[in-house]
């Protein structure tokens, strides 16, 4: 992890469990927690907001994609570290889920202004009221034209020091179940419930997440003026060329942001159009 991330360490389940009483029910004799049960690691993620960034008031209704923080936070301080300036900084994270986890983590270890946008019209209504208590610093808006990313949401005269995202990962639901069942056989689950949550534009689009950004990239240079680095996760290494190629073809600078956590290894790509 980051070195600025507090999470480097294990979790002290006494202190979250403080916040959060009923996590100790996954909590089984060896001090291990279930992370099997989807319930399990909302708690967790709940109390870790509550315990170290003092969001108190963050709820998500069942079926809704649950971030783990220690990641999420890893890419704030990895942004942190590309925009690298002493003025205030804003932020645009597109895609912003109901968790709007990336604007609250903004806000809250960085003190950045930012704005969380999503198309789905559900999804904005709990993103809204998960940051209600930061109304100064954080905007939720609605993608209205699921055909755009930046056009509708970065108005004229605006400027963001950065775009952030993390884009549907799967090409289909198909995929999405077949991935799961293989990490429920590793994880010895034995009956056929995934253990995971998200609603289908959280876990999937057609062509999957290298479409995505490849879209997004196109969509960028409209944008070049008004956005200082433009950003977005890539978890399949594979896709990296493809990406890569895109940029390249565009002249744009680009560099690529190796993350890990544990035994996950994680990436995402910047880039910035230079006059």
């Amino acid at each position: 992890m980051h070195t600025k991330n507090i999470h480097n360490k294990p979790y002290d389940f006494k202190l979250l469990i403080k916040e959060v009483p009923e996590l100790s029910k996954f909590i089984d004799g060896s001090g291990k927690l279930n992370f099997s049960n989807s319930r399990a690691v909302y708690l967790l993620n709940k109390a870790l907001l509550q315990t170290h960034y003092n969001i108190k008031s963050w709820q998500l209704p069942d079926g809704y994609l649950c971030p783990p923080i220690p990641g999420r936070a890893d890419y704030i301080h990895h942004l942190n570290d590309l925009v690298n300036s002493d003025k205030p900084i804003k932020g645009l994270d597109i895609g912003t889920g109901a968790s709007a986890i990336y604007p609250l983590l903004g806000k809250a270890i960085y003190n950045w202004e930012m704005v969380g946008c999503d198309s789905n019209e559900p999804s904005i209504k709990v993103a809204k009221a998960n940051t209600a208590n930061f109304k100064e610093s954080i905007e939720i808006k609605l993608q209205s034209d699921k055909s755009f990313l930046f056009k509708g949401i970065i108005q004229e005269g605006e400027y963001y020091d950065f775009t952030m995202c993390n884009p549907p990962f799967y090409n289909s639901l198909e995929e999405a179940l077949k991935v799961n069942a293989s990490k429920r056989s590793n994880l010895k689950i034995k009956n056929d419930q995934r253990n995971f949550a998200g609603l289908a534009n959280e876990l999937y689009c057609n062509g999957g997440e290298a479409l995505f950004i490849k879209r997004m990239i196109k969509e960028s240079v409209q944008f070049q003026r008004q956005v200082g680095w433009f950003t977005c996760l890539l978890s399949r290494k594979q896709n990296l060329p493809k990406v890569i190629k895109q940029l390249t073809k565009l002249k744009a600078t680009h560099k690529i942001v190796n993350m890990e956590q544990g035994n996950k290894k994680s990436r995402f790509i910047a880039w910035k159009f230079t006059p």
